[in-house]
């Protein structure tokens, strides 16, 4: 299963895939979640479309159209988060850089949680260099064993092509 950061539709639609333009995308995007094969945590997919203005941009009102394909259905695992918060990031953390980490802790807790199964699809660029809550999600990722791609490899592992989609009518 690969468990998407909230970067992957934000950047999906604002960079290579609109909405507007590619719903091949979008579509097989709601399939893989139909299918089991990509979820976003409850904590990640609140971060995206909360709070949510009046007038939600494309983005989010596809989101809540399609949460019911794409949301991970388990609840965390306390102990894990707090040991990929302590471990990952850092035991003594300010309630500064605990906003600036924000969820990606649960992220990769949920993919700690079954390591062998799991893999993390975040477009953030690793910086081994940096610590506490400047860490990147590939670099925590790393830290504990878990798988982390990019949107562009995910796309290549599950071989999304627009030419197996049938246009909308």
């Amino acid at each position: 299963m690969y468990l998407a950061d909230a970067n992957i539709p934000i950047d999906a639609n604002m960079y290579y895939y609109p909405l507007a333009r590619v719903p091949e995308f979008w579509d097989w995007l709601a399939a893989m979640g139909r299918q089991g094969i990509i979820k976003i945590p409850r904590e990640i997919f609140d971060e995206v479309v909360l709070p949510r203005p009046e007038e939600p941009d494309a983005v989010i009102q596809w989101l809540l159209d399609h949460q019911a394909d794409l949301l991970l259905d388990e609840e965390p695992t306390p102990g894990l988060v707090a040991r990929v918060t302590e471990e990952g990031y850092a035991a003594d953390l300010t309630d500064i850089e605990v906003g600036k980490i924000g969820r990606d802790p649960f992220l990769v807790a949920y993919a700690l949680a079954d390591v062998a199964n799991r893999r993390v699809v975040s477009n953030e660029a690793s910086r081994p260099t940096q610590r506490r809550a400047n860490r990147k999600v590939p670099d925590v990722c790393a830290g504990f064993g878990v798988h982390c791609l990019n949107i562009f490899s995910l796309i290549r592992e599950l071989n999304f092509r627009t030419a197996d989609w049938q246009p909308r009518p």
